[in-house]
């Protein structure tokens, strides 16, 4: 008598264009073809993103396979494999009914399996006298056979896009790093060039890349970034190859010139040197001019409001914010990092920053940001430079500047200032600012 093969599932389950497509592809399978179910069962998992299947229905798929008892699959046997829910949940790690249901669908809709339901949607075997099977209902592995070089190709591919992927962004974590080194090289060596141009425009090609980007983002943050750094190189190389020799600051020792460190006021708040024994006289003077609390970050910005001007939004609320922001001005003023690095090291980070802020508010007015900023950090070490005086007298400056522009005289601090500076001084600070010097 001749059995009908189901093609249909059993129930309310719909039948799909795509599972009609996997039973084509099934029954066009030649006899002879050959598949080893752990070499496709791997080649499933490395791809399973592409195929749409999930951790849970490999899952399920692993313990299917461990229900058909050869290791290799042949298109001339049958493949179908008929264990209950509770069976394929036990070797499933205890999945429960439902999910087990739901991903057993996923499978059947990625084409991997096929169902061979019974006229009741029991799974099961029918054998002949002799034992062998004469007709079974349950799930078709035939589907693995009959793609096995299309799932090994998908495999393939997804091992070319990961390899491909790690390349590119190898690639650019070497080229994020030797463009920073070459930008302080460049500062470092005195090397002609707009550096804080450059990091500019580094930092906004770095800028367009998401923390997690995809490939194609990856490789063209890339290309721009490597055509960056040729052009770093060569201005790097041609120095190189141009200069003299002799007149390198490492050969022969040449000597920075500093601009004057009293350029921005500070030495109306600066402390006498006085003469003693072991200079303890001038020490004590030190130590009772110097304020002993803290800057607040409003006064730091109310006096050095050109640093809003680098940040988004023209807001900077925290210490951090403003730390960062210091780390963008000091490339920008051709401060090297030795010269940075020192100046953190004498003054503390903050103070640091905040000297840095001072300094680019009257950029102008400086020659060599670099020197001033060394000169600044050795009378640190003398304990003879303080950033509450630097402070202070940009602010009397800023204040003297609106008297002279309104011709008003001094303004009250609850007054709104014209062209609407955020310069908001509070009385003690006024009274603070005219007290006079004790001499």
């Amino acid at each position: 008598m001749q059995t009908h093969v189901s093609t249909t599932p059993f129930g309310r389950r719909p039948m799909t264009l795509g599972q009609i497509s996997s039973q084509m592809t099934a029954k066009a399978v030649k006899p002879d073809a050959v598949a080893h179910k752990w070499q496709v069962f791997q080649d499933i998992r490395e791809a399973r993103e592409l195929l749409g299947a999930t951790d849970r229905s490999l899952a399920i798929l692993n313990a299917l396979l461990t229900f058909h008892p050869e290791t290799a699959l042949t298109g001339d046997t049958e493949l179908i494999v008929w264990p209950s829910n509770e069976q394929l949940a036990s070797r499933a790690n205890g999945m429960p009914a439902t999910t087990l249901r739901r991903h057993i669908a996923v499978l059947v809709d990625c084409g991997l399996v096929i169902r061979r339901d019974s006229p009741n949607g029991k799974r099961f075997a029918r054998k002949g006298r002799g034992g062998e099977i004469e007709q079974a209902y349950g799930f078709d592995l035939s589907p693995l056979v009959a793609r096995a070089q299309e799932l090994h190709d998908l495999a393939e591919a997804v091992h070319a896009e990961r390899k491909a992927f790690r390349v590119a962004k190898e690639r650019l974590t070497l080229l994020r790093r030797d463009i920073v080194k070459l930008i302080d090289t460049g500062i470092e060596e005195g090397v002609p060039g707009n550096w804080g141009k450059v990091l500019l425009d580094y930092q906004a090609i770095i800028a367009r890349l998401p923390r997690s980007a995809p490939r194609q983002l990856v490789e063209a943050i890339s290309a721009e970034l490597f055509a960056l750094y040729e052009d770093i190189r060569e201005a790097l190389e041609t120095f190189t190859k141009t200069q003299n020799p002799d007149a390198n600051e490492s050969h022969s020792g040449r000597h920075i010139q500093n601009s004057n460190p009293d350029l921005l006021s500070e030495s109306e708040y600066s402390l006498r040197n006085e003469k003693g024994a072991g200079g303890s006289v001038a020490k004590a003077d030190n130590v009772r001019s110097l304020p002993k609390r803290e800057l607040p970050l409003g006064i730091v910005l109310d006096a050095c409001p050109g640093v809003l001007e680098l940040v988004q939004g023209d807001e900077i609320r925290h210490w951090r914010d403003f730390l960062a922001v210091a780390e963008l001005v000091r490339p920008m003023l051709g401060i090297s990092p030795s010269a940075w690095r020192e100046a953190q090291e004498a003054l503390g980070e903050q103070h640091a920053a905040i000297t840095l802020a001072a300094i680019y508010e009257r950029a102008d007015q400086i020659g060599s940001p670099g020197g001033y900023l060394r000169s600044l950090t050795d009378r640190a070490k003398d304990g003879k430079f303080s950033t509450w005086p630097m402070i202070m007298a940009l602010l009397r400056a800023k204040l003297d500047e609106q008297k002279t522009s309104t011709g008003l005289g001094p303004r009250r601090s609850d007054e709104p200032v014209e062209g609407g500076s955020r310069l908001r001084a509070s009385e003690a600070l006024l009274k603070s600012l005219k007290r006079p010097r004790e001499r």
